[in-house]
């Protein structure tokens, strides 16, 4: 009572270290974005160099914008039809294999668990590698299928433990009651499953086009012709054939970071609900 009363007549007390905390994560942050500002800065400087860039673009030009979308726009678009299919199919794939482990009493379900769990420690060039040779006896390289394979591949397990996490807390009487009413398996899945299961299904979807939007390694090793070139392998290439001409090496990488920005922003209230409540039942 008495803390009360004191801190009704000195309530701005407070406020100089809630101050302090706010300049601090302002510091931090403007510490974090600075990249992202000098990329888009330099992305719009007239004369393409990056040691003349000025601390802000009061002459912004847009040449180096026309230039990324008529060189780098087909790259773009590549990415976004691997990225997305790379998504269905880890779905897929993930949102049955992650309800089977939940909900059935499966034997050897610990060590499945604990191989998916390897399989995130493997480093990407041994994969890489492997899927070099089997693609080339399978006539995979250099296709865009090839490569929703590979980015698949990196997406499902981390996909199967978001959603069996996030499954685990569902309540198992909501299953119980769509059988009583005559569900099978399938159905409670489709019906039940699936729609309480959106934020972990948006959450996955969004890490695994992330995976796939960023991917360099998987690009670099099963494509060796230009038939088929994600951004990313299209930006290193950029760079060695246009090494004066920042601006459009900025460009581009402005381009590439829009589609993530957007689903993060959009998709952010579904993340925080779909990496949180599978921990908390």
């Amino acid at each position: 009572m008495t803390q009360q009363i004191q801190t009704r007549r000195n309530p701005r007390k407070a406020e100089p270290r809630n101050w302090g905390h706010t300049a601090l994560a302002i510091l931090f942050l403007a510490i974090m974005l600075f990249p992202v500002y000098w990329m888009i800065n330099a992305s719009l400087q007239p004369n393409g160099a990056t040691v003349d860039t000025t601390w802000l673009p009061l002459n912004p030009d847009f040449t180096g914008y026309a230039t990324a979308i008529s060189e780098q726009g087909p790259n773009l678009v590549t990415s976004l039809v691997i990225s997305l299919g790379s998504v269905l199919l880890s779905l897929a794939i993930a949102a049955p294999a992650a309800y089977a482990l939940a909900y059935f009493k499966v034997k050897g379900a610990g060590v499945v668990l604990f191989a998916i769990l390897i399989s995130q420690m493997i480093p990407g060039i041994v994969v890489a590698n492997a899927l070099y040779t089997a693609y080339n006896d399978l006539g995979l390289l250099n296709s865009i299928p090839g490569l929703i394979l590979a980015d698949s591949a990196h997406g499902i397990p981390f996909a199967i433990l978001i959603i069996r996490a996030f499954m685990n807390g569902l309540p198992s009487s909501v299953i119980e009651a769509a059988k009583v009413d005559g569900a099978g398996h399938l159905r409670a899945f489709f019906a039940i499953v699936i729609p309480l299961s959106r934020n972990s299904l948006i959450t996955a979807g969004l890490f695994t086009f992330l995976f796939a939007w960023s991917d360099f390694l998987f690009a670099l090793t099963l494509t060796t012709t230009e038939a088929v070139r994600p951004v990313t392998l299209g930006i290193f290439q950029y760079i060695g054939a246009y090494v004066n001409d920042w601006s459009s090496v900025m460009a581009t990488a402005v381009l590439a970071s829009i589609p993530a920005i957007i689903l993060l922003v959009a998709a952010q209230k579904y993340i925080a609900a779909g990496t949180s409540s599978g921990a908390v039942k």
